[in-house]
């Protein structure tokens, strides 16, 4: 295969490409390399990408009309996975019009390059928090997904529905996959294990919403990217079984598909903070502070879809998980 994988630079894109490389297919990796959070990590994922002869990196925004219709035009891609985008719920709430100008106008020069040059399949990162005021957990692909509670979760529901419009006017196979809580080595500053493991390395005070009765479906890299290559070499297909006199949300008479991709092990995040001091032989200085709007306190994930259609099985625990996220952490830092 040929794949362009957008968002190249950032975690979960840098470990997929990674892993795509070693599977030997060819991959082109797409990444503006903004300022979200640190550009020097971007750039040491991108130094460690390019010593693959198989890759070759662009750098560019998805919102460049013209710039990503002529990527397409002279790469003949077979397969698109779309991971970039701006990330973080919080943030959406500051900066709105940068969702919609990566999340909504870039995915749509991404459905537009698909159209216009018969990729064979499209993948494209979704978010558990489109699951927004839902409060049936674990939270499953059938569910309406109407009420989000961040312009983030509304820019990927946007987007899922961009997806299914032109899986069934074009043809065009499309598999949205809804993250749950990645964590891992090379993993963003804004997240959890690495905010929480910088401050209690530093002495700082770490904040913890909802008093660390949060529930999330932690998940391991390494399991997200085999998930992922799963997906990608099992295009999506129309549901013959589908019906507009009971529509299912997560499937269509169009090759569209929506997947949840995590573990169904949820941790609370008390005892997600409680292995990590451990690890770090170091107790936290905390404060407890009530949910942050825009936040949900349970986004346990029900994968049986995924694990039916393409044998998804994570299995990293998350006391390797993290043990492995600290390892990494002190080699990046040159921590004795």
């Amino acid at each position: 295969m040929k794949i362009l994988v957008t968002g190249a630079a950032g975690f979960i894109g840098f470990h997929l490409s990674r892993r795509l490389l070693e599977m030997g297919h060819s991959v082109v990796g797409l990444d503006n390399v903004n300022d979200y959070y640190s550009t020097q990590l971007k750039e040491a994922r991108i130094k460690v990408l390019d010593g693959d002869e198989h890759f070759n990196f662009v750098r560019m925004n998805l919102e460049d009309e013209v710039g990503m219709a002529d990527i397409f035009e002279t790469s003949n891609f077979t397969h698109v996975i779309n991971l970039a985008g701006q990330a973080g719920v919080r943030y959406s709430l500051e900066n709105p019009s940068a969702y919609v100008k990566s999340n909504v106008f870039g995915f749509l020069n991404i459905l537009e390059g698909c159209r216009h040059h018969n990729i064979e399949h499209l993948v494209y990162a979704s978010s558990s928090s489109v699951y927004g005021l839902n409060t049936t957990t674990p939270f499953g692909i059938h569910q309406n997904v109407d009420h989000p509670i961040s312009l983030y979760a509304a820019t990927k529901k946007s987007d899922e529905l961009m997806a299914h419009t032109y899986s069934h006017l074009y043809g065009i196979p499309t598999t949205g996959l809804r993250f749950f809580s990645v964590y891992g080595p090379w993993g963003r500053p804004d997240m959890v294990a690495y905010l929480w493991t910088k401050a209690i390395l530093e002495d700082q005070t770490i904040k913890v919403f909802n008093y660390g009765k949060m529930r999330r479906s932690f998940t391991y890299v390494s399991d997200i990217v085999e998930g992922v290559v799963r997906v990608l070499v099992n295009t999506a297909v129309p549901n013959p079984e589908w019906t507009g006199q009971s529509p299912d949300p997560g499937t269509s008479t169009s090759p569209y598909r929506i997947y949840n991709i995590g573990n169904s092990n949820v941790v609370e995040l008390a005892n997600f903070l409680t292995i990590l001091e451990d690890l770090l032989g170091k107790k936290a200085i905390r404060e407890d502070l009530p949910i942050q709007p825009g936040d949900v306190p349970d986004n346990a994930a029900d994968v049986s879809d995924l694990v039916r259609d393409v044998g998804y099985s994570p299995s990293t625990s998350i006391e390797t998980g993290l043990a492995n996220f600290v390892e990494w952490y002190k080699d990046y830092h040159n921590i004795k």
